[in-house]
């Protein structure tokens, strides 16, 4: 059977239907993607649905389903989907089944998935089937919904943004520590939204004997993410607020302590008996090995990491080459040099080395401004 023409306008506005759509699960599906499906007939939508959290259904299984409960038929649809349906089998039934089973005629795919499980295999599928396959479509878009999933099934370690929040020159504390509030109600409203899209808030022991923050989720809805807590000897009180648990926890245990060898035996015990996990790591040249720390978190699924320390945590992240993002939040006041600066040294011999970000954006949330970007290194 000859390939219909593909309408591109109309193409592409589906898709971006389900992209929106795929955004509604964000912050509940880890440590699967966010996915949006749409199901069209006559140039019309029938039936559409995403991937809700993990262990549900997919976007696909899910947009089949109410196109089902509502008395419609598949056969002969065209099925918009932000990523590659899958092809294997894991806490539910390949994508790719159900769609040849209802008999859809074409599958508009955004973008392949990088699961080495999966990885064309789904297409690949769907067209021995004999069902048309389209794919890359609103591809960039559809790659922006999930960039934790991909450096997480790719390299089984999870994405990191490191938010600051700083004076204009730069300062995150006065002199004596002070920090509270260097930003107003806005911006720290959208701390509590990326840290309900993050598996994972991860701090030093310096910011708890400070601040004793809880690192949980307010102002917003969302599940609470796991609290990291890099402590080298592991003198963090156990009362801290840090680890106490909570129904709306998104992981079985509130915290997870990285320490090293300098810790008392005794006190890792008393820990685990709270429910906190403790993990051993070697020493790295900052306190605990980065390396170490994301490759255990990858080892537990945390796809995603939101890095709220001071400007030591920040340096020993982009030193180790960690940090896929920053979330810069600045407020117009002004500090001065004897005030804590945002990042602490980094060693640079030149200016050419200096990390960098790229695909930045701008914006303001009341009187602060909020600067964001991917991290490349200074050669890129």
């Amino acid at each position: 059977m000859a390939a219909r023409p593909v309408d591109k306008a109309a193409s592409g506005r589906f898709m971006r239907s389900a992209i929106t759509l795929a955004a509604r699960g964000a912050g509940r599906t880890s440590p699967n993607p966010v996915v949006g499906a749409v199901i069209v007939k006559s140039g019309r939508v029938v039936a559409e649905g995403f991937h809700r959290k993990a262990g549900g259904p997919h976007a696909e299984a899910a947009a089949l389903a109410n196109l089902k409960a509502a008395g419609g038929r598949a056969k002969g649809a065209d099925v918009y989907v932000t990523l590659e349906p899958c092809s294997h089998h894991g806490r539910t039934p390949p994508c790719v089944d159900g769609l040849i089973e209802a008999g859809v005629r074409r599958v508009f795919v955004g973008m392949a998935d990088p699961n080495p499980l999966v990885a064309g295999s789904g297409m690949k599928r769907l067209r021995a089937a004999g069902i048309e396959v389209v794919s890359g479509v609103l591809e960039d878009e559809c790659r922006a919904l999930n960039p934790a999933f991909i450096k997480y099934i790719t390299t089984k370690t999870p994405y990191v943004t490191v938010k600051l929040a700083a004076s204009l020159d730069g300062r995150i504390a006065v002199a004596g520590g002070q920090s509270r509030w260097i930003t107003g109600e806005a911006a720290r409203r959208y701390v509590h939204r990326l840290r309900a899209l993050s598996d994972a808030v991860l701090t030093g022991r310096g910011t708890v004997a400070k601040d004793d923050p809880a690192f949980t989720v307010r102002d917003c809805r969302g599940l609470n993410p796991l609290r990291v807590l890099l402590d080298t000897a592991f003198r963090t009180p156990l009362g801290a607020a840090i680890f106490k648990s909570s129904p709306t926890d998104r992981f079985p245990y509130p915290a997870m302590v990285f320490t090293t060898l300098a810790a008392s035996r005794a006190k890792i015990t008393k820990a685990e008996a709270l429910g906190i996990e403790v993990v051993v790591v070697r020493k790295g040249a900052c306190g605990v090995d980065i390396n170490a720390v994301m490759a255990e978190l990858g080892r537990r699924e945390v796809t995603s990491v939101l890095a709220e320390g001071g400007g030591a945590i920040a340096a020993s992240l982009l030193k180790a080459g960690a940090i896929d993002r920053v979330s810069f939040h600045v407020a117009p006041i002004i500090i001065g040099s004897d005030g804590v600066a945002a990042v602490g040294g980094l060693g640079l011999k030149a200016v050419s080395g200096a990390p960098r970000l790229k695909r930045v954006s701008v914006k303001r949330l009341g009187s602060d401004t909020i600067i964001e970007g991917d991290v490349s290194s200074g050669d890129e």
